[in-house]
């Protein structure tokens, strides 16, 4: 699941290890993550891994965690597990953290413009912006490469 953030949001682990069981939610048949404003959609069949880890979660078994609210619970009462802790998990799995990450946020740069997505992930803008240009997004030139828009909607002279 963890994985997943960083391979699809570009979070980085302490912000992960901060989620609660409030940021994510079903709206019908949609899940959404909230990393910033709005929240995001978790595609299929992503959403289905978070639906079955949320039934799952790992120490909520322990007499100091049975009701805690994070979404990744530590072994410490009221503490997420600890970062390092991830790092080196996804170490040993052979995911690399920070390469998953800022290839995952220039994906994202490449699809949507830098302030939405910036906004939707709780992301600098300014920061995004530049990454996004590092990374030969269009978007920056999208609105004022329309044409301009007059008050008529007739040709008239």
């Amino acid at each position: 699941m963890i994985g997943l953030l960083i391979l699809l949001y570009a979070q980085p682990l302490t912000r992960i290890v901060r989620l609660t069981l409030a940021d994510i939610t079903h709206d019908g048949d949609q899940l959404s993550i909230r990393l910033g404003e709005p929240p995001v959609p978790v595609p299929e069949p992503f959403a289905d891994i978070v639906t079955t880890y949320l039934a799952n979660r790992p120490n909520l078994t322990t007499a100091t965690n049975p009701g805690s609210q994070l979404l990744f619970p530590g072994r410490r009462a009221g503490q997420p597990i600890h970062p390092t802790s991830i790092r080196l998990r996804l170490h040993n799995l052979g995911i690399p953290n920070l390469n998953a990450r800022t290839r995952a946020i220039r994906e994202l740069l490449l699809q949507a413009p830098a302030p939405v997505v910036a906004a939707m992930l709780n992301y600098n803008n300014q920061r995004a912006q530049r990454i996004a240009a590092d990374a030969g997004a269009t978007w920056k030139t999208y609105a004022t490469s329309r044409p301009a828009q007059t008050g008529s909607t007739t040709d008239q002279p």
